[in-house]
Formats: C-alpha cells, structure tokens, sequence
C-alpha cells in the first residue's frame, strides 16, 4: 500500500507565529488552536505543515529544513519576499552549479554556529 507524507511537523514554542509566517510565505490557509498550528496548502498533492508547541529549547542542529524553489520569479525575488515576511538572510552559496541563500525563519532566534575549517 503506497503511502504519502500527511504533514511535516516541527517542534517550536510559538506555533501560531511560524505557522502565518509560512502560511503566508506559501500561500497556505491556516488553522491554529492554543498549543498547535497547522498550514494547509490547497493543493491536494502537497503536504501540511504543523507547528506544535514544546515547553524544551532546541540544543542540536535542526534535522529538517525547507528547501524552496520558484517557480515563476527568481530566486533574489522570493529571497526579498520571505524577509519582508521577516526571515532574515544567514547567508548565500554558490558551489558545483548550484546557488541558494540559507534563511533563518521568525522562530530561529540567531544563526545557526560555524565551525572554523
């Protein structure tokens, strides 16, 4: 029996905020209730993001992370958008002919930690 993704689901403590934040990033409609949120895209191929509160802090890396491509404007375009939703830029890569930029969402406080090569 095949299977499909029903949600991806992040820990956080502040739910509703990062589910408007992607809900308005991905043109999602949004539920939220006092300790959950949960982003809906209207497409029915496309799976949910919900946001649950947990009373405990992050202490390692994130293990999961969107990676986002346009699909009809550039790259720099939805760069500026999402930090006018209030992301805010770590930093761009170019390597092996790939670019991307590494955004922090509202939820992530500082940037993630670099280790000296």
């Amino acid at each position: 029996m095949p299977l499909s993704v029903n949600a991806f689901i992040f820990d956080c403590h502040n739910p509703g905020e990062l589910a408007r934040f992607w809900s308005v990033a991905l043109d999602y409609k949004i539920t939220a209730e006092e300790n959950e949120a949960i982003a809906t895209p209207s497409d029915a191929h496309s799976s949910r993001l919900m946001f649950l509160k947990v009373p405990e802090g992050k202490t390692v890396k994130n293990r999961v992370h969107l990676d986002l491509r346009p699909s009809d404007t550039s790259r720099d375009a939805e760069v500026d958008r999402f930090i006018g939703l209030g992301a805010r830029k770590v930093a761009d890569f170019n390597e092996h002919s790939w670019a991307w930029t590494v955004l922090l969402d509202p939820g992530r406080q500082r940037a993630p930690r670099r280790t000296a090569d």
